[in-house]
């Protein structure tokens, strides 16, 4: 979306007039009694990513997502979807729109409580027309993919709170949309069941990658299941950024107190902490003086470990100076011969709260790799509680 604004009022033309010529929200609706709820908002969603947006209460990030799919017309601005600007889309092409791409969960259940939960499911599809026949096997594909497929005889009010927000998860799924909208979908479930809510919105996303737009004022949540965060305040996005770039560079105070007493454990990833002052070597072809060389650079390094890289970087094993020492006292010395068994390396998008075990057992740090295998650095027991330490502090 690019330069998106919503004004509530007679007469937005003037209002965004007079913000752009320097005043802010407060002085426009001083001078006009106009509101402005968004504010100049400019920023890209990636397909296939889990992009939410969170603010405070009135914060504007529900009227937001609203202009997404045109419930609510922008006052100006663009949204830009597939290279078609639906801001100016006239309401035979929004609602082919609508009904092709975008599908939307509330935070209200909206269920009709004399439908089935099959016939709630394919509700939405009534739109589009086609028998009943193929609109239930649609829903039915729905249902199972959100495990409700033995209830959808039942009706609203003999499931619990979360079976009746996935009901509506599948009414939004049965469309097959590119895009999902979801303003608030978990808030009004408690927070066991909230989180078994999130949980099953990854899993669907590992399943099937879908553009997913996710409204929410809860951090944990936020932080949970996005891949990026965008933080709105009065209106204005103030950032947009990864977890962890937003945790580690917040823009302002106001982004700051958002993430004061995050727990980063879950938020940091080993990729952000690894670090190269280990000794790395490259595999030779002279397997026997490749042994000899490493054993000298250890020693030169005042090192336990070397770590073993081929050519393109691609992480091979780690050795130690013992290990070194014993295979070079065999007869056909192989560098391969001499990794330190149970060294297991770390794709860089874990998070540090997952494998403070893992690295606190380990004999040696442990190596860091990208998704094509190619050595990123060390994790070590004193990087991760340095990492740790200065986190508790930053708080």
């Amino acid at each position: 979306m690019n330069q998106l604004f919503k004004v509530f009022g007679p007469d937005p033309e003037r209002a965004i007039s007079l913000y752009r010529e320097g005043l802010d929200k407060d002085e426009v609706f001083s001078r006009t009694g106009m509101t402005i709820g968004v504010c100049d908002a400019t920023f890209d969603v990636y397909e296939g990513e889990i992009f939410v947006v969170m603010g405070l209460s009135g914060s504007g990030k529900s009227t937001l997502v609203r202009m997404l799919n045109r419930l609510i017309d922008p006052s100006a601005g663009e949204i830009v979807v597939k290279g078609a600007d639906i801001a100016r889309m006239n309401e035979k092409e929004l609602n082919a729109f609508r009904r092709e791409h975008i599908s939307m969960v509330f935070q209200s259940f909206a269920l009709m409580p004399h439908m089935t939960v099959l016939q709630n499911a394919a509700f939405g599809l009534e739109l589009s027309g086609g028998p009943v026949e193929q609109r239930e096997k649609r829903a039915r594909v729905a249902l199972e993919q959100v495990g409700l497929a033995p209830y959808e005889q039942s009706y609203p009010n003999e499931l619990s709170g979360g079976m009746q927000q996935r009901v509506g998860l599948a009414r939004a799924l049965a469309n097959d949309p590119t895009i999902l909208l979801m303003d608030e979908a978990f808030s009004a479930l408690d927070p066991l069941i909230r989180t078994e809510m999130q949980d099953e919105l990854l899993e669907l996303q590992q399943e099937e990658k879908r553009t997913i737009i996710f409204i929410s004022h809860d951090l944990d949540e936020a932080m949970r299941i996005g891949d990026r965060i965008a933080i709105m305040e009065g209106g204005h996005v103030v950032q947009v950024g990864r977890p962890d770039e937003i945790l580690n560079n917040p823009a302002n105070d106001y982004v700051r107190s958002f993430f004061r007493g995050v727990d980063v454990t879950g938020v940091i990833s080993v990729g952000d902490i690894a670090t190269k002052r280990q000794v790395t070597m490259f595999e030779r072809r002279n397997r026997d003086g490749n042994l000899r060389a490493v054993r000298e650079r250890i020693a030169a390094a005042d090192r336990d470990y070397a770590y073993i890289v081929d050519a393109s970087q691609k992480y091979l094993g780690v050795v130690s100076a013992a290990s070194l020492e014993r295979e070079m006292k065999a007869a056909d010395p192989q560098l391969s011969r001499a990794f330190v068994p149970g060294v297991e390396p770390l794709s860089a998008d874990r998070r540090i709260g997952d494998v403070i075990n893992q690295v606190s057992a380990a004999p040696c740090g442990l190596p860091v790799i990208d998704e094509g295998g190619r050595y990123m650095g060390v994790v070590s027991r004193a990087v991760l509680l340095g990492a740790l330490s200065k986190e508790d502090q930053d708080a």
